[in-house]
């Protein structure tokens, strides 16, 4: 019996798959599941016994939380990176964890064919397909979904009919949850016009009226204390500010964007820590970089993910990007105070040894130390000395 790995969530798509792959097709099911933080131990646990229960012949977790932060969410952060300005690339930088894994899970087997439950309608095909096309040539890739054109009422009909007991009814909605957000798709984000019920987030909104200061420290760029409380690693930082900022309902959205393959979709996410974290990070960066690494840091990192985003993860440009946020992350140490709100947050301000707003030079709107009015006057008739030239010219050859 051929074998095939099936990267495998639980969820309604992948349920299909393994169901599918094994009575129509005759296969024998390897289920993989790739945590980037998105599951507790129980739920882990749950996601294996149904896989079980479905058929396959084995099933393994792959615990990529830590990997998953140090080779590509530690470089959002560094870039400050927010899709069209609204969206932390939650499910973006996830699937590309994700399908490295399950790519070496196909060699580890010696299968000759995976499996993904993606549609044909969004960018994670894409993100899948090209993986594994560079990762594993050669290996096959089954998408019944894809090749099916199923419709999620279909997969629903065809999975009641074969006694796959699971709760269809949370199905309604396409819910991935990793460390890096949540996102959520259902029948109102599949119009230009729609918002997500209450009862559609992941995550329960219990802090209605209430507000408290947030305490973020960095060193080098990367998170090490919240609120006065260190962590061994930055993951473990991420998901603490989740549990506190995730309860305001802080970080959900709507996220507008254009797929690779070219057509225009919306889907909704919560990603409070992301949120939280992103903004953080930028405002102690303005305090501590020069105008010119924050310039070139902007349009490196939109880049960055923009590249990330269409899946071209293993592509040596983005190593070459990574070295330069790499280093310009020196300085980015310090003490970031943020105040939550229901559904909003604000910065209060930064503190650090590197904060180069320093009274020590002056002060903004006011007189300054470091040079005097003299000195202003003659570097403002040199600094725009060329361009008084070029109207010079411009207007005596109009004589």
């Amino acid at each position: 019996m051929e074998k095939v790995v099936v990267g495998f969530s639980g969820g309604l798509d992948t349920t299909y798959c393994v169901k599918y792959l094994t009575l129509e097709k005759g296969l024998e099911v390897h289920s993989v599941i790739v945590n980037t933080g998105g599951f507790s131990e129980e739920e882990l646990k749950k996601v294996a016994a149904h896989a079980y229960a479905l058929g396959v012949k084995t099933h393994t977790t792959v615990n990529a939380v830590k990997g998953y932060y140090d080779s590509i969410i530690k470089y959002l952060i560094y870039g400050n990176v927010l899709k069209n300005n609204t969206y932390p690339l939650s499910v973006s930088a996830e699937r590309l964890s994700q399908a490295l894994h399950i790519a070496e899970h196909v060699k580890k087997l010696d299968a000759k064919l995976v499996a993904h439950g993606s549609t044909g309608a969004g960018n994670d095909q894409v993100r899948f397909d090209m993986i594994f096309n560079i990762m594993i040539p050669g290996v096959e890739i089954l998408t019944p979904i894809r090749d099916l054109q199923l419709s999620r009422e279909a997969e629903i009909e065809y999975l009641k009919a074969k006694g796959v007991e699971m709760n269809f009814e949370k199905s309604a909605y396409s819910i991935n949850k990793g460390l890096w957000g949540t996102s959520v798709g259902g029948k109102e984000t599949l119009n230009s016009k729609g918002i997500l019920p209450e009862s559609a987030w992941p995550t329960q909104m219990t802090k209605e009226g209430a507000s408290e200061e947030m305490i973020i420290g960095f060193v080098y760029g990367e998170i090490n204390k919240v609120n006065g409380q260190s962590f061994a690693h930055p993951t473990e930082a991420i998901q603490y500010i989740q549990s506190i900022a995730g309860a305001y309902g802080i970080g959900r959205d709507i996220h507008v964007g254009d797929t690779i393959i070219g057509i225009k979709g919306r889907v909704g996410f919560e990603a409070a820590a992301p949120m939280v974290i992103l903004k953080a990070h930028h405002a102690l960066e303005k305090h501590v970089l020069t105008k010119w690494q924050l310039s070139w840091k902007d349009q490196l990192a939109q880049f960055y993910g923009n590249w990330l985003h269409e899946g071209q993860i293993l592509d040596p440009v983005m190593r070459d990007i990574e070295a330069y946020l790499n280093n310009s992350q020196q300085q980015v140490t310090g003490e970031v105070f943020i105040q939550l709100h229901p559904y909003r947050f604000q910065i209060i301000g930064i503190e650090s040894e590197n904060d180069l707003m320093s009274a020590k030079f002056g002060k903004y709107g006011e007189m300054n130390t470091g040079w005097t009015g003299a000195d202003v006057r003659g570097f403002t008739k040199i600094f725009g000395n060329q361009t008084a030239i070029f109207h010079h010219i411009k207007e005596a050859n109009k004589k």
